[in-house]
């Protein structure tokens, strides 16, 4: 490439059309959906390598250690991550990636990309993003078109200048304009037109570039995104964007607050396989059903079925389909859903349900993820709770206390450096150690290996809000989980 490619991750989704296993405490950029890779590592590892620089991320708090941990799984270490507040859309985490990088390196080039797609071929969507460099070094606005494979009513489209070629060739040439999300009719028309792509929301242009867009076509996006970067405060590893400033940003695309109004628009077709995963129907697209139509993943059995999914996480459940025909049936320890493949658009609306009614599953995962490791509720009773813990190598809770409980800890896995008010021991595998009410604790793992524990809590308030915080490595406030 002429010039370094600085990718920029947008990792803030929720994606709740893929309840229940993503959701808004673990959203499916993370999941290993596709693979032993979470969506967002095959992003980052996509990105990576000659011509490109270390990548960017813009997401949310509850997220900054999950993007760590997973970059770090890949031996990546990010250039930035940027905490957005609030979710704002892709305007508001777009603009303010271009102010922080202009800052470092005035007129970069920044790949704008989602961290949930799906791209089979690295190679080939590398190739197009060379192909699209010069366009975007002489000042256009580049987004990338996908060929389309149906009549899909899902994406927007892009309307080309003059049809690709028989290759599908990614050469650049003037975009003509974008559509909104057809109806059925209408998307059937632009398929069998052959002058539309898919719009993928994925964009190069240079910071100088982009930043005149916004100062042209939305200059109130801009300065609020400029105060919150000028008065963003650096937390460990992240830079928090501040809060305030953010919260007067306009909830809207990077689509309508720019590219639709500005005349600097260049589109790369771009022929190989792509999804965004957006329901639970593209996933079982992706995951290449057999000659009846069937993915079955996990415990999962399927017996005379057809054109069906059936997605199981829990080696202790089976999921069993008999006589179905386009169905997606996906079972949790927690959650099931099963819903006709064409209404895979309307999981969204489940979720919006159970979040009205309190529903727990609604957002929240059986697991919990935290900045040194996870746990998970394996007993809950009105007085009592029993949890499984997972610490990471070298990781350590907070020194903390509780007002309404009790603990007791069982070691299974590993070895534990536990101190309890002014004592500090090892505890091993087979070994157990009591926490009074109102003691001073910390859990860590000294060792190499994954610590797992069981907890036992008793108390008349369980709540993960009861602690007091008196140290913690990861700079989380008092009242904060974990």
């Amino acid at each position: 490439m002429s010039k370094t490619i600085h990718p920029v991750l947008l990792c803030g989704g929720s994606g709740t059309r893929l309840w229940p296993l993503s959701r808004k405490s673990y959203p499916k950029q993370f999941v290993n959906l596709m693979g032993e890779e979470s969506l967002f590592q095959a992003s980052a590892k996509r990105l990576a390598g000659d011509g490109f620089a270390a990548p960017s991320v813009i997401t949310g708090a509850d997220f900054r250690f999950v993007v760590i941990e997973q970059l770090a799984a890949l031996e990546i270490a990010p250039a930035d991550i940027l905490i957005e507040p609030s979710a704002r859309n892709t305007a508001a985490a777009i603009c303010a990636g271009a102010l922080v990088l202009e800052a470092r390196e005035p007129g970069a080039l920044m790949l704008v990309a989602p961290s949930d797609h799906v791209i089979p071929d690295p190679a080939r969507f590398r190739a197009a993003v060379e192909a699209a460099a010069p366009a975007a070094e002489a000042g256009q606005l580049v987004t990338f078109g996908i060929r389309p494979e149906r009549a899909e009513t899902g994406y927007g489209w892009l309307e080309l200048s003059e049809a690709p070629d028989a290759e599908f060739s990614a050469t650049p040439q003037p975009l003509k304009s974008f559509v909104e999300k057809p109806d059925l009719a209408k998307a059937e028309a632009l398929l069998e037109g052959g002058m539309h792509l898919w719009n993928a929301g994925i964009f190069l242009f240079s910071t100088s570039a982009i930043l005149d867009a916004f100062a042209k076509h939305a200059p109130e996006t801009l300065a609020q995104a400029k105060a919150a970067v000028e008065t963003a405060e650096r937390d460990l590893a992240f830079t928090r964007l501040a809060p305030e400033p953010w919260a007067a940003l306009d909830d809207i695309s990077i689509d309508y607050a720019v590219m639709e109004r500005a005349n600097n628009l260049t589109v790369v077709p771009y022929g190989g396989a792509w999804s965004d995963l957006g329901d639970w129907q593209a996933v079982w697209r992706e995951q290449d059903p057999d000659a009846n139509g069937i993915v079955a993943t996990g415990p999962a059995t399927a017996i005379d079925c057809r054109d069906t999914l059936l997605h199981s996480t829990d080696s202790a459940q089976e999921l069993v389909g008999i006589g179905l025909e386009g169905i997606i049936a996906v079972a949790m320890p927690d959650a099931v859903l099963v819903a006709h493949q064409d209404r895979a658009q309307d999981v969204k609306k489940a979720v919006a349900e159970l979040k009205a009614k309190g529903a727990a599953q609604a957002e929240t995962l059986p697991r919990d993820f935290r900045p040194w490791g996870w746990y998970e509720s394996l007993v809950v009773g009105q007085r009592f709770q029993v949890k499984r813990i997972h610490v990471h190598p070298g990781a350590a809770l907070s020194l903390q206390s509780h007002h309404h409980r009790a603990e007791h800890w069982i070691v299974v896995e590993g070895t534990a450096k536990v101190t309890i008010d002014d004592e500090v021991k090892l505890v091993t595998e087979n070994q157990s150690v009591y926490i009074p009410l109102g003691a001073v604790h910390r859990m860590e793992n000294p060792g190499k290996v994954p610590l797992t524990l069981i907890e036992v809590q008793t108390g008349s308030y369980l709540g993960e809000d009861d602690i007091i915080r008196y140290e913690d490595v990861y700079a989380r406030g008092q009242g904060a989980k974990g």
